[in-house]
């Protein structure tokens, strides 16, 4: 996605981990609408050039900054659906509450409007959707869940409440927020379970 590096010039590891942090950020802050080459060059503290020898556009630019620093769900298999759903709840809200979390969040929003981007996005959310499935289907074939569990409310209960959780924190609040977010998954998970744990 990213555009060529002319021969001769190699690219400078430093100002490409600055320039996606930035876009990270301007895009996190200010949507699609308002996210400009200006803005992340200025953030980032790089001429506009350095960007342009890098990215040609700034769509390039954005999905190379989210391949790059919005992490996938991974698959989850270890036997126990609580561990799974554990984990799940672990990593969509490392990815809420991470150094890209709004980031994360905005992309959800804004990403059917990103020409070229909507479609990578769209792969990311489908890889997403079927882990989170097969998690819950696992359960039910192990008779951890009863049969009749509805997999769309039970990932919806979870994935909601991870969502709603980095939007109703207050930004001061974040980093003390952050630091317990095992804990909150855990208590996450059993109070969506206690209404569909076989038993």
């Amino acid at each position: 996605m990213t555009g060529e590096v002319p021969a001769g010039r190699p690219r400078d590891p430093e100002v490409d981990r600055r320039v996606l942090s930035a876009a990270a950020e301007v895009f996190g802050e200010d949507g699609w609408g308002r996210f400009t080459v200006d803005s992340v060059a200025r953030r980032a503290g790089v001429g506009k050039a350095s960007i342009y020898l890098r990215w040609p556009n700034k769509k390039e630019l954005l999905a190379s900054c989210l391949e790059a620093r919005i992490t996938p769900v991974a698959d989850i298999d270890t036997g126990s659906v609580r561990e799974d759903l554990v984990r799940l709840a672990e990593q969509m809200l490392t990815a809420f509450f991470g150094e890209s979390g709004r980031a994360t969040t905005r992309l959800l929003m804004d990403a059917d409007r990103i020409p070229g981007v909507a479609e990578r996005v769209a792969q990311l959310r489908q890889a997403q959707v079927l882990a989170a499935r097969a998690i819950v289907r696992r359960g039910i074939a192990r008779g951890e869940l009863h049969g009749g569990t509805s997999v769309t409310l039970l990932l919806d209960a979870i994935v909601g409440g991870c969502l709603n959780h980095a939007l109703a924190t207050p930004a001061h609040l974040r980093p003390q927020v952050a630091a317990g977010l095992t804990d909150y998954a855990g208590e996450l998970v059993d109070f969506v379970l206690g209404a569909v744990t076989a038993g």
